[in-house]
């Protein structure tokens, strides 16, 4: 008999009951045990509330245990759970509930305190999420349940609340049980409706893949929990290992990240390019630059013992307990990703998407390759709309059990992704190698057609901008025919060096004219306009690139 994602959770909080399940760092921890007594609260407040199987419970706030567990006892009770970004603005919130027609609402209070509920009239009743406290009620029996709720637990279950009373729902395959509502950064807002078949496509491939985490063992969710990546690979696969997971809480700053990694010595990382390049830039290339150093990376023999205390040191700074650091959500930094390499760093580069939550590639890190993501997982069919997939980039789809119901209240939106036997199209750029290896090249929207009908794709002329002195980031835009680069140079350390702005502005364009020389004369960029702020990002960092492309 196949074993469901809610038959995983009961059995991994009965085989772990005495044990450490998750802690807000520096804060609050609860063991399974408490968490199995927390979800049957909440299910005797759903039903008392009236809150059938199938209903909407929405959920926004910061990482937190409380959250994690407001989740579990939603898709355990047989609810369908509609994570929201914590960063979303106030009328995206209020749209997100309505659009997703939820009935229950857990809410950061600094959240809520920002929101009308007269702009949400279909929830009965609405949650703080670190403490479920009532902050708003529409129904007698909802506040009644609230205000009586270990009155009601301890009426259901008189002797104490023991691993053989944990009764949750059995969910089919095809049974909805996620609504995620995307932040992309083509600009749609879109339900991805994930069914429960999708979570354990997910969760079985990372048990077969990853089999090194072992009950007890610490995890660090850095990830929002609102975004697939964080709520399948951070919570729900470890927390099925038996794993004891660490909430940041707060703004996931580089000091808080290593004060944690420090703490937890966690085996495996799961974390997006932006944290990985921040603490290679500022803790390891510096080191590098000094003239000694260039210096003795040159000697033969004295390189390699170098470069592997360099190795150590960097392990250590991720906990000294590292199997595996596991990069997503978009490509990693060229010369960070070089430098991982000759030092033989454990690092891979996955890839996925909400859409099928969220895994799509992924291999381990000692068979990836250069700038590849990996293969297509377990359970994933591909198809590359190319006549010539090794060498001509062409859009990926995917069919499979990963892949999603569609979108919830858009048949237009779904109708334009699935085609009618359930291939998924990505929306990216890829090519293949002969093993099976797979290389995004960048987004069919932001393909930018040459003069002569050639492919052009503006993220790999950013990867090389990108990795030019003194740039923090970059879009590359077509402008009425012209390619036209967007770069915000790294300011902070331009000033570090004794540069002010207009000097940078000068370094961007030289920057530029080096990079001209690599790139092939009907891809070579005609002008470049030097932004003083940060280009404004989606809430997993990457940049809203809808805002800045030519209407």
């Amino acid at each position: 008999m196949e074993t469901s994602l809610n038959s995983y959770i009961k059995q991994t909080i009965q085989r772990n009951w005495e044990e450490l399940a998750l802690t807000d760092f520096n804060g609050v921890s609860f063991q399974y045990r408490d968490i199995a007594r927390k979800i049957a609260k909440l299910h005797i407040l759903f039903e008392s509330a009236g809150i059938e199987k199938g209903d909407k419970i929405a959920l926004c706030g910061k990482n937190c245990s409380q959250w994690a567990v407001a989740f579990l006892a939603t898709i355990t009770y047989g609810a369908v759970a509609v994570p929201i970004l914590h960063e979303f603005k106030q009328d995206n919130i209020h749209h997100i509930v309505n659009h997703s027609e939820a009935k229950l609402f857990f809410c950061d209070l600094t959240i809520w305190k920002n929101l009308n509920p007269d702009e949400m009239k279909a929830i009965i009743g609405a949650l703080r999420i670190d403490d479920y406290s009532q902050l708003l009620s529409r129904n007698d029996n909802f506040s009644q349940a609230r205000a009586t709720l270990n009155e009601r637990f301890g009426h259901k279950y008189p002797e104490r609340f023991h691993p053989s009373d944990i009764v949750y729902h059995e969910p089919e395959r095809d049974e909805l049980a996620v609504i995620n509502y995307t932040s992309g950064s083509m600009g749609l807002s879109k339900g991805v409706m994930i069914p429960y078949r999708a979570l354990m496509s997910n969760i079985e491939f990372s048990l077969k893949n990853i089999d090194y985490l072992h009950p007890g063992d610490g995890q660090i969710c850095m990830l929002p929990m609102a975004h697939m990546y964080g709520l399948v690979i951070e919570l729900l696969f470890p927390l099925i290992k038996g794993c004891h997971i660490f909430f940041l809480t707060r703004v996931p700053s580089p000091k808080i990240i290593i004060d944690a990694f420090a703490k937890v010595k966690p085996k495996l990382i799961i974390t997006v390019p932006l944290v990985i390049e921040k603490i290679i830039k500022t803790k390891v290339f510096p080191l590098l630059e000094k003239p000694l150093m260039k210096l003795m990376l040159m000697v033969p023999f004295v390189d390699n013992k170098l470069l592997g205390k360099i190795k150590e040191r960097l392990t250590e700074t991720f906990g000294g307990n590292l199997h595996q650091l596991i990069i997503g959500g978009a490509a990693l930094n060229k010369d960070v990703e070089n430098f991982l390499r000759r030092i033989q760093f454990p690092y891979t580069v996955g890839y996925g998407m909400t859409e099928c939550a969220p895994l799509i590639c992924y291999a381990h890190w000692y068979e990836n390759r250069e700038k590849s993501c990996g293969k297509v997982v377990d359970g994933l069919q591909l198809n590359i709309d190319s006549p010539n997939p090794k060498e001509t980039a062409g859009e990926l789809s995917v069919k499979g059990d990963n892949v999603m119901l569609g979108y919830f209240k858009n048949d237009e939106a779904t109708n334009s992704a699935l085609t009618p036997d359930g291939w998924l199209h990505t929306g990216d750029l890829c090519t293949i190698d002969d093993d099976g290896f797979i290389y995004i090249h960048g987004r069919c929207k932001s393909m930018i057609l040459g003069p002569s009908g050639q492919n052009i794709y503006p993220e790999e002329i950013e990867q090389k901008i990108n990795n030019m002195p003194y740039v923090n980031e970059s879009i590359v835009i077509d402008d009425d025919g012209k390619i036209v680069a967007l770069v915000h140079p790294d300011i902070e350390l331009g000033q570090q060096q004794g540069y002010d702005f207009e000097m940078l502005e000068q370094m961007m364009k030289d920057n530029i004219a080096l990079v001209n020389k690599e790139l092939p004369s009907y891809s070579r960029i005609s002008e470049v306009r030097v932004h003083k702020e940060e280009f404004e990002k989606t809430p997993k960092r990457s940049i809203k690139r809808y805002l800045y492309m030519k209407k």
